[in-house]
């Protein structure tokens, strides 16, 4: 695509019925350490963490410009997790759900924050257990 077709592309703006256009960020699957729980056993040696992220952004219609800093970036995202889940020790996954989300939203353009946080290796028999939140701004 021609450089200046690339800059005069607009997202869509509202439709007849007032409904705004959504841009979904996502993060899927990002594994960490974390130091998390309750238990004694979980206070002395870290675990495995598999998180999830779903933001949606409105679109504005003004134009990218395929510039990073008119996006909402899933990178700054990934780094802000990663820096949370070595931290410090957290007794719930719903702490560190809510902090990530409350990380997510500090982007303004963000309306919607879904977090999944799920423990890998508790149970010999359940693939994980966790929990899932969702957040708004304003």
């Amino acid at each position: 695509m021609a450089r200046s077709a690339v800059h005069s592309l607009r997202p869509p703006v509202a439709d007849a019925t007032g409904t705004v256009p959504l841009r979904r960020v996502f993060v899927r699957d990002l594994v960490a350490t974390a130091r998390i729980g309750v238990h004694r056993h979980e206070k002395k040696a870290p675990q495995r963490v598999r998180i999830n992220i779903e933001l949606l952004v409105p679109e504005d219609g003004r134009p990218l410009n395929d510039r990073l800093a008119n996006v909402v970036d899933y990178e700054a995202i990934v780094v802000g997790v990663r820096a949370l889940t070595s931290e410090g020790h957290v007794n719930l996954v719903e702490t560190l759900a809510e902090r990530i989300a409350m990380l997510c939203l500090r982007d303004r353009r963000v309306h919607t924050a879904r977090v999944r946080v799920e423990k890998l290796e508790v149970f010999a028999d359940a693939a994980s257990v966790g929990i899932e939140i969702e957040r708004h701004n304003g």
